[in-house]
């Protein structure tokens, strides 16, 4: 039911259509990083259905031999609903990675939601001995403190430059700040972090730092792109580097469909040539 220009954004409405799209990736070299599309739900029968279906999602992945590994999001599986909750549900989706080996990222949403993140994610990977990782934002002015606390704690961080519109009291508002702020923490990451850092970033020049970085300190790493964005870089970064592809799915497509869409001019371009058929 997606129409074809939102396809480019979304890996489907069921999460049999997102695992075909993973094996797609996998024949490029691309591993993939499945998300199931909500957020916010208040009503913990939402939080813990969509937990469930994260549960069903990791079984399915035993025995396919895909790269891939599943991100959620903390408002989606039940903060919004309590903080109890959310970690209840969380615990959940950790046993069923642990029964089948496999990866599992938390996603950072806006600042009220980081201490619940970061405490749980600190508490649960802890207790995994790894096996996980955490998003965190460079436009948060906190976030140094936060990658420096989390630099001995097992498992990886993912740095992002943030898409939320956070206050000035809090956040870094201009574009200049922001690249600064990410490269600082790209370097004190990877001259710190042992269990290996995920560039969560389609900024060439961002790229290009990790790589250097890496040639200095040999700390492992891994670049994360969208689904939908530079793809051709992509598969050719994807012949040398870890490469994941963050490939949402689910019926919720339509507005994370118009994010993505309208958060850059290009891919604003993009749409409208297709809506007009060219």
């Amino acid at each position: 039911m997606i129409p074809p220009i939102a396809r480019r954004f979304v890996a489907g409405e069921s999460a049999a259509a997102a695992l075909e799209h993973a094996r797609e990736c996998n024949d490029r070299d691309l591993k993939v990083i499945l998300n199931l599309l909500g957020e916010h739900y208040t009503d913990p029968v939402d939080a813990d259905d969509a937990a469930r279906e994260y549960a069903t999602l990791l079984e399915d992945l035993a025995g396919t031999g895909l790269d891939a590994c599943v991100s959620v999001k903390p408002s989606q599986i039940g903060l919004d609903v309590s903080e109890a909750r959310f970690r209840d549900n969380l615990g959940t989706i950790i046993d069923r990675a642990d029964e089948h080996d496999r990866f599992v990222w938390i996603d950072m949403e806006d600042h009220t939601t980081t201490d619940a993140t970061l405490d749980a994610f600190e508490e649960f990977v802890t207790a995994r001995g790894g096996g996980m990782g955490v998003c965190l934002q460079a436009n948060l002015k906190r976030t140094r403190e936060d990658v420096e606390r989390l630099a001995d704690v097992p498992g990886k961080i993912r740095l992002v430059k943030g898409a939320y519109d956070e206050p000035a009291t809090v956040a870094y508002k201009s574009k200049e700040r922001v690249d600064e702020v990410y490269g600082q923490l790209l370097d004190y990451a990877f001259e710190h972090y042992d269990d290996g850092i995920a560039v969560g970033s389609h900024d060439p020049v961002m790229i290009d730092r990790a790589r250097e970085l890496h040639d200095e300190h040999g700390t492992p790493f891994e670049i994360q792109m969208l689904m939908g964005v530079r793809e051709d870089a992509q598969a050719e970064l994807a012949r040398e580097y870890d490469v994941w592809q963050y490939a949402p799915y689910g019926t919720q497509w339509f507005s994370y469909f118009s994010r993505r869409a309208m958060e850059s001019r290009k891919n604003a371009l993009f749409a409208l040539r297709a809506v007009l058929g060219r």
